[in-house]
């Protein structure tokens, strides 16, 4: 049997040693280096801390409209709304009894004229019942006396033909007096308004004449109002009539395209009819926008949720988690509203206050 020395008996150590660090790669070497930090895209909140820092959440919904473009314009009356009330018969205001910027109903008393030729119609009229008066009791009376053979037949067919004719002159001078509103003395009459809306023109003072060539009031139509706005050339073909406008809260239509190009603008003249509303006011400049059909899928969700992270839009989601960023794909905008065509779905909770707290946490 052989006999190992001293000296091997101390080198087996060192060879083991040796070999068991060829077979560890030499980690005890060098270290592994640390991976990069990913980007949180989760943000750990419960339902506590989300209302101590003051977040609401709105749903997103479906979107049915996509902004194109805003377009100065210009509110007026529609055709046939706006409606001159002239003094249809000479005479001097007696009692005025609306203002100008006052809400009328159609038929509502404006103002009261006191005319000379009213009360010559007034007394026309009461002539007319007069006679129509006597010629029915004729007529009663003879028709009688031609019943029992008295007098002939002819004479109560003559006086039931004056009874039709003395009534026809009556019916007349009542008409007459109807339209003008005035009553069966008095020898005044009433200006009436003919339309509901609102009273934007009152030139009329008691005391002052009035005639036909003039119009003391003007009414715009209650209801609804038209804007005109120059639309540039490129959308030509794009906006049509039908789609929709909005004007602050107020959702319109267009109404009319303009085929024609104005040389000098660029431009063609749109026309679309919005609902009347306590802020609009005819001659007044606005700005509205216009809306086209939403592709599928398009998403709805409030401007104060989109928030600009590393100059993308996000958004932050709510989730059983807490609250999940989302990089989003943004449309247009228009009335409080973006659509979004891609990065949230319909029925899910967006962030809209809260988002700058939000925003610093996604940035730890």
């Amino acid at each position: 049997m052989a006999h190992l020395s001293f000296s091997s008996v101390r080198a087996v150590p060192l060879v083991l040693a040796g070999l068991l660090a060829a077979c560890s790669g030499g980690e005890e070497a060098k270290a592994p280096e640390p991976a990069a930090r990913p980007t949180p895209s989760m943000i750990a909140l419960a339902p506590a801390e989300m209302a101590r820092l003051d977040i609401a959440f709105a749903a997103a919904t479906n979107a049915t409209d996509i902004p194109v473009a805003e377009v100065p314009a210009t509110i007026a009356p529609p055709p046939n709304a706006r409606v001159a009330v002239a003094a249809t018969i000479p005479g001097v205001v007696t009692r005025t009894m609306v203002v100008e910027g006052q809400q009328v109903r159609a038929g509502q008393p404006l103002a009261v004229i006191a005319s000379r030729e009213v009360l010559v119609m007034q007394a026309a009229m009461e002539r007319a019942s007069a006679r129509a008066g006597v010629a029915r009791s004729t007529a009663q009376r003879l028709d009688q006396l031609a019943r029992e053979g008295v007098i002939a037949g002819a004479r109560a067919e003559e006086a039931a033909a004056s009874r039709r004719e003395a009534e026809a002159d009556l019916g007349e001078q009542r008409r007459t007096l109807a339209l003008i509103h005035a009553g069966r003395s008095g020898g005044s009459y009433t200006l009436a308004a003919p339309i509901a809306g609102t009273i934007t023109k009152a030139a009329i003072q008691t005391g002052m004449p009035v005639d036909g060539a003039s119009a003391p009031y003007v009414i715009d139509a209650a209801g609804r109002y038209e804007l005109t706005a120059q639309l540039p050339e490129r959308l030509i073909g794009v906006v049509r009539p039908g789609m929709k406008v909005v004007l602050d809260d107020m959702t319109g239509t267009v109404s009319s395209v303009g085929s024609t190009v104005d040389m000098q603008t660029r431009s063609a003249l749109l026309r679309a009819t919005v609902p009347a509303s306590p802020g609009l006011v005819a001659g007044r400049a606005t700005t509205v926008t216009l809306l086209r059909p939403a592709d599928a899928g398009a998403i709805a969700v409030p401007t104060d949720a989109i928030v600009t992270i590393d100059g993308k839009p996000v958004v932050f989601v709510r989730t059983p988690q807490g609250v999940a960023r989302r990089a989003v794909t943004s449309a247009a905008a228009a009335g409080g509203r973006v659509v979004l065509l891609s990065g949230v779905k319909a029925g899910e909770q967006v962030a809209v206050s809260g988002t700058s707290e939000l925003k610093a946490l996604a940035a730890n």
